[in-house]
């Protein structure tokens, strides 16, 4: 048998050291990549407010003409802190797609507007028969009148 010599006291000196830097360093990443989500959370709300106004802005425009419209949501988008990188009017309906962010971070939104019962002249919203006359009728099928309303209580 062997005799060995006890460690001195002194031998676990600094090693708390290197695990506070490998702790600082996962922290570190960990911070990044918050960062980073953050940004990329970030851009693509800025391009889906940006979308969504020029949309409705272009919508709003959509009887000065198609290139008046979309230089409006183009002013709109911008100032929400995107970029217009299409628009097309069809009828009373604007149809936009807005950018926000650089890089990786880059975020492309489309967004529609236009009143919510268009449709095409003599067509049925959604569909091509022709609308029948609108009256007011019971929802049963019945032909007479709905009966009026009670207020609440």
């Amino acid at each position: 048998m062997r005799w060995t010599r006890p460690a001195s006291p002194d031998a676990d000196r600094g090693s708390a050291t290197v695990w506070s830097v490998g702790a600082i360093a996962v922290l570190c990443v960990v911070f990044g990549v918050v960062l980073a989500l953050g940004q990329a959370v970030l851009a693509r709300h800025r391009a889906a407010g940006g979308a969504d106004l020029a949309a409705l802005a272009a919508a709003d425009q959509w009887t000065l003409g198609a290139s008046t419209a979309c230089d409006r949501a183009d002013e709109i988008a911008r100032a929400q802190g995107a970029r217009l990188t299409r628009c097309a009017l069809v009828g009373e309906i604007s149809d936009v797609t807005a950018t926000a962010g650089r890089g990786p971070f880059t975020a492309e939104v489309r967004s529609r507007a236009g009143p919510a019962d268009w449709a095409p002249p003599g067509t049925e919203p959604g569909g091509t028969e022709p609308l029948p006359p609108r009256s007011r009728t019971a929802e049963s099928g019945s032909a007479g009148p709905l009966p009026p309303s009670s207020p609440a209580p």
